[in-house]
């Protein structure tokens, strides 16, 4: 489980940094400035890219952070059978490559469930993602009693989901515990009764904006 520090870079971004200062080392001694140029910048890009910044976490029971930063492209309502078992809401969350990568808890709670599934990789900013793409589920319960389903979910170019936690952890409200590498989507689903602060357009930030409380 990942711990809230001050390390700037996530780790798991560490061997794809190294693998770009040796090509750029060995392009600067066989190939060239082109060459040079071209893998210095992308070691820059994955420096960018596995940022992990310090975010001052909102306080206060019931609050819903984002588990993610970027912009909402979607919100909808329908009936979610399985974990909530009653009338949802799910906030579609759209990671373009230049957003931070992270995703944090969004609310306190037990992780009761994960769920991985294999799938398609289209482009995760279309409605049918939700459904078809790989993604990783999460099933959270609050002290509250109120449940929540968080779901990483794989786009048209990031083909890893990588998640540190595990069912059964308890995970504080803001925690970081996964990421999805290059360009993705986050679905939270949640009661329907839940109070929203944000809407379609909105741009929000991981661990930060709040998107709404529980009643």
């Amino acid at each position: 489980m990942a711990r809230e520090t001050q390390f700037p870079i996530v780790s798991d971004g560490f061997r794809f940094i190294a693998i770009g200062v040796v090509l750029t080392f060995l392009s600067h001694i066989t190939l060239g400035v082109p060459a040079t140029t071209f893998f210095a910048l992308l070691t820059f890009f994955c420096i960018w890219f596995f940022r992990d910044p310090h975010r001052n976490v909102p306080k206060g029971e019931k609050l819903i952070v984002s588990p993610a930063d970027g912009v909402v492209v979607e919100i909808v309502k329908f009936y979610e059978d399985k974990f909530i078992e009653g009338p949802a809401l799910r906030v579609s969350i759209f990671l373009n490559v230049f957003n931070v990568h992270v995703n944090r808890i969004p609310v306190e709670g037990e992780i009761v469930g994960v769920f991985y599934n294999a799938g398609k990789f289209l482009a995760a900013n279309v409605p049918k993602a939700s459904l078809e793409n790989e993604q990783n589920k999460l099933f959270i319960k609050t002290p509250w009693g109120k449940k929540i389903i968080l779901i990483q979910i794989a786009g048209l170019i990031a083909r890893r989901i990588v998640c540190w936690t595990r069912e059964g952890a308890k995970m504080n409200c803001g925690e970081r515990f996964g990421l999805i590498r290059f360009g993705s989507r986050v679905d939270l689903i949640i009661p329907a009764g839940t109070a929203l602060r944000v809407k379609v357009g909105s741009k929000v930030v991981g661990g930060e904006t709040i998107l709404g409380e529980l009643r």
